[in-house]
């Protein structure tokens, strides 16, 4: 039994969920910096502010991904955990900005801390079930066709998501000012429409996609023995480790190549606003209320929609690149333009060149939205998809944990105060992550690749 091939639109229908879910991932990258120091952070406090979102998605990532590969309802296998993911990131999105209306409970700060912890757990729960349900649906020689169109709809969402506080200050005169401690009103009405927009999207996917039961997946999974079948059914949750003992040795190459990626974006997510308002801008460090700050946080959701519409665009081109280079070369080079990208904005000589720069970041995050995961999905069991989703995700929250613990004082003890030095050491980690892509052995490249 084969899976059979899909059309362009099944598998845009696959993946538009995620357009919603990058929305308000968007929405939370470009602005939670933001919003936490409209509640009072310091600079150096923001990423340990993070630092509780990539711990729980640690944890439950890989029990997501066990219990996603056991369960059958009338709703599918995946599509049960990633609705439950929108619906509660949904609720984290509504109610970060206004951490302010439950002060009389905790103080702003703590609460709007709290919903970035929700937020970042719930689009953790539906991320890796959609990147399975892709390896689940699709035959090995359109994977990258799937992630990249998940990138496409990632990229579309990203720059919605990013754009929208700057588009209702600009163009519908929505007000972006507020005085001190409270977040301005087109912050707020974003955040409401991106959950909006976030529920809807996912219901488009759980309504027109169907999936192939655990029954119809074993029968395609030739390389697995009766035994092996019973002995995969009577495991447990505590098979984790032994999993991740015996992760194949692709995953494990991808890993660090992975880590360092993570490590670069996470200083970018959470630095890029206080460093461009800082070097860029001219604004002391202790400015997080003025006008001119206002604006800077507004670019700076310009500048991630930026990056995100070259990652949709790029998207498009990266199964043909792949087909010419390789998978594990594209990445490669792509890696390298993403970090001599976040580089450059050290030398930007005003806001509007960091548009340039944004251009090589978008083509690095596309990829990594993208080849990894075309990668990984030929190297590891269709049984056990779900589960290894979930453990390379240890490879995306484990950099992030590092980096929020170290971040902080780094830029305070290191970079003497200025975050723009995170941002180097962002581009820097790219660089890194494009040399270790050398040693990655792509078992399952497509044979037209070979024949080039």
């Amino acid at each position: 039994m084969q899976k059979r091939t899909l059309s362009f639109w099944e598998i845009w229908n696959m993946s538009f969920g995620f357009l919603g879910i990058q929305l308000g991932f968007a929405l939370q990258n470009a602005n939670a910096s933001r919003i936490l120091q409209i509640f009072g952070a310091d600079v150096h406090e923001l990423s340990w502010f993070w630092l509780v979102a990539p711990i729980t998605g640690l944890i439950i990532q890989p029990i997501i991904g066990y219990y996603s590969d056991r369960t059958w309802t009338k709703l599918g296998r995946r599509r049960p955990f990633f609705l439950t993911g929108a619906l509660m990131a949904a609720a984290g999105l509504i109610l970060m900005p206004n951490a302010d209306l439950f002060i009389a409970i905790l103080p702003s700060l703590w609460i709007g801390a709290g919903m970035l912890f929700v937020m970042d757990a719930s689009f953790n729960i539906a991320m890796e079930p959609f990147r399975a349900l892709v390896a689940d649906n699709l035959p090995s020689d359109q994977r990258t066709l799937g992630f990249s169109v998940q990138t496409v709809l990632i990229g579309i969402g990203a720059v919605v998501g990013s754009w929208l506080p700057y588009v209702l200050a600009n163009w519908f005169n929505i007000s972006n000012r507020a005085v001190a401690g409270e977040v301005p009103l087109h912050l707020l009405l974003s955040f409401v429409i991106g959950a909006a927009i976030l529920v809807i999207s996912i219901l488009v996917t759980v309504f027109t996609t169907k999936e192939y039961s655990p029954e119809e997946l074993e029968k395609m999974d030739d390389h697995v023995s009766e035994d092996e079948v019973e002995t995969e059914k009577k495991s447990s949750l505590l098979d984790i480790f032994t999993d991740f003992k015996n992760m194949p040795f692709t995953m494990r190459q991808l890993a660090w190549v992975q880590f360092f990626s993570w490590f670069g974006l996470f200083g970018m997510w959470v630095f890029s606003t206080p460093a461009i308002a800082h070097h860029v801008y001219g604004l002391p460090l202790s400015d997080n209320s003025s006008e001119t700050y206002q604006d800077a946080g507004d670019w700076v959701g310009v500048l991630f929609g930026v990056y995100n519409a070259v990652s949709a665009v790029f998207a498009f081109f990266l199964p043909v690149i792949a087909l010419k280079l390789g998978r594990k070369t594209t990445h490669m080079f792509s890696l390298v333009l993403g970090g001599l990208g976040l580089l450059s904005i050290y030398i930007a000589p005003n806001e509007y060149w960091l548009l340039l720069s944004m251009v090589g970041v978008g083509i690095g995050w596309a990829s990594i939205l993208a080849m990894p995961y075309a990668i990984l999905a030929g190297s590891i069991p269709p049984r056990k998809m779900g589960v290894y989703m979930g453990i390379f995700n240890f490879f995306i929250v484990i950099p992030q944990i590092i980096n929020a613990i170290i971040g902080g004082p780094m830029v305070k003890y290191l970079y003497d105060g200025d975050p723009i030095y995170a941002l180097v050491t962002s581009g820097v980690a790219f660089l890194i992550a494009a040399a270790l892509c050398v040693r990655i052995h792509d078992v399952d490249e497509p044979v037209v690749v070979k024949k080039v």
